[in-house]
């Protein structure tokens, strides 16, 4: 990055479905980038898909980003701004860059299986070119509307990426692309660039899938005048199968993670660091994530996305929460435990909601499970009155152990059962002061306390 140059970057999602994992890789490394180098952040709905965007999927898609901790400092709609593409389409019509076509798609298909059928590449021949105004009004007349081609000047383009060194597209080998359909709309290749260059995108982050496209959109860029921004083709996020990632995979999506429970900095984590030169590790925070971003150093293969490890990296970015990180959310839960409470719970959590579970064994009642009257009794005998440290289990049970003989798993699964009801949970020296005296006597009796 040059000395006080500030970065513009865009996410740019259709508004047609629910952001997924695979979304969040391209939307966090632009937002990770702004964050790195001071940057601003746009994010452009491109709903120009009438019959699937929908006024739910875009709020969904903000209100999903803001789940992440991605704020953007500028929200356009692409349907808000036709204008803008039809005066950038009128100045490629009068450079003779846009031109009218009307085969129909039928007529395209058989074109295609012939050059195919005599081993010519299947690329558009340009016939639309030759046609005269009186021919074009012929087709007009028989109630065709034409669909726009950029005309391509055939040349390869080349770019240093930000992600994968240098890149060359030879746009000889593409067909002149579709720009404006019949029905009036524009394409994404189109309306991308024109909004890049009216928002003042200087870094253009995406997957390595828009690679041949990116060689179109450079022509296009310099055929409307404009700056062309610098780019990085990132590698894709797939499954750990190497499937690719969509928005049919209803539960890894963004709200269908949160709705797990799963953290939103896990989910950040994963979905950055995976694919990349760093070790895949629980970050606690998006500045500490933007420090770690290197678009040079992602690997050209796919990142795979595995479930298994986003539940461990949920559970370790738990274990590691101050009690500062997570008071506001224990507050809202009704839980006033202090941080000796948090402290004692947090190795045991694997999602947030598990910490109810523990404050109800804190806060009672609980029906004990006692499989040793005796024993459970002999033990309420020996607890020491209070009040309670850390230390005063290890005393207590090894009082109880001279008492009764018993050690190892036959000494403290009695006292866990009675204690918690659970055969398994925080270390019991934690739990103890918190449960208090009261309440452990009442329990080791098989009391409901």
């Amino acid at each position: 990055m040059a000395a006080n140059s500030q970065p513009v970057v865009r996410f740019a999602p259709s508004p047609t479905g629910y952001l997924h994992i695979g979304n969040a890789r391209p939307a966090l490394l632009n937002w990770l980038f702004a964050l790195r180098y001071g940057g601003r952040f746009v994010l452009r709905l491109d709903d120009t898909d009438r019959a699937r965007s929908t006024e739910e999927f875009a709020e969904a898609v903000v209100a999903d980003l803001a789940w992440l901790g991605i704020e953007p400092d500028l929200i356009v709609r692409q349907s808000d701004r036709l204008a803008l593409y039809d005066a950038a389409a009128d100045k490629l019509k009068a450079a003779g860059l846009l031109y009218p076509c009307y085969e129909t798609p039928d007529e395209l298909e058989r074109r295609r299986k012939r050059q195919l059928a005599r081993g010519k590449p299947p690329i558009y021949d340009r016939s639309a070119l030759k046609l005269t105004d009186a021919e074009k009004a012929a087709f007009e007349a028989e109630g065709r509307k034409p669909h726009w081609r950029f005309l391509l000047d055939h040349r390869s383009v080349r770019w240093t990426d930000l992600a994968r060194g240098e890149i060359e597209v030879d746009t000889a080998s593409l067909s002149d692309p579709v720009m404006r359909r019949g029905d009036g709309t524009y394409l994404y290749t189109f309306t991308s660039v024109v909004d890049d260059l009216d928002l003042g995108i200087t870094h253009v982050i995406r997957g390595e899938d828009h690679i041949t496209n990116t060689g179109v959109q450079i022509l296009l860029i310099e055929a409307l005048g404009g700056a062309i921004p610098a780019f990085g083709h990132t590698n894709l996020l797939t499954t750990a199968s190497g499937e690719g990632l969509s928005k049919r995979l209803g539960h890894l999506s963004l709200r269908g993670l949160k709705k797990q429970g799963i953290e939103a900095m896990a989910v950040a984590s994963l979905a950055v660091l995976v694919g990349s030169a760093e070790a895949v590790r629980p970050v606690a925070s998006m500045e500490e994530l933007a420090k770690l971003v290197d678009l040079a150093r992602l690997s050209h293969g796919a990142a795979k996305f595995d479930e298994a490890e986003l539940e461990g990296l949920n559970a370790k970015l738990l274990h590691g929460f101050s009690f500062g990180a997570v008071q506001p959310r224990l507050r809202a839960l009704g839980i006033e435990g202090g941080e000796a409470f948090w402290l004692a719970v947090r190795g045991n959590l694997e999602r947030f909601a598990d910490v109810v579970e523990w404050w109800r064994v804190v806060e009672g009642p609980i029906d004990p499970v006692i499989e040793d009257h005796a024993f459970t009794a002999t033990a309420a005998d020996l607890l020491p009155p209070e009040p309670w440290t850390a230390m005063t289990w290890k005393a207590w049970t090894d009082a109880l152990k001279a008492a009764t003989g018993k050690s190892g798993r036959a000494l403290y699964m009695p006292l866990r059962l009675a204690l918690t009801a659970h055969d398994h949970g925080p270390e019991l020296a934690a739990l103890l002061p918190l449960i208090g005296g009261v309440k452990a006597t009442a329990r080791l009796r098989g009391e409901r306390a």
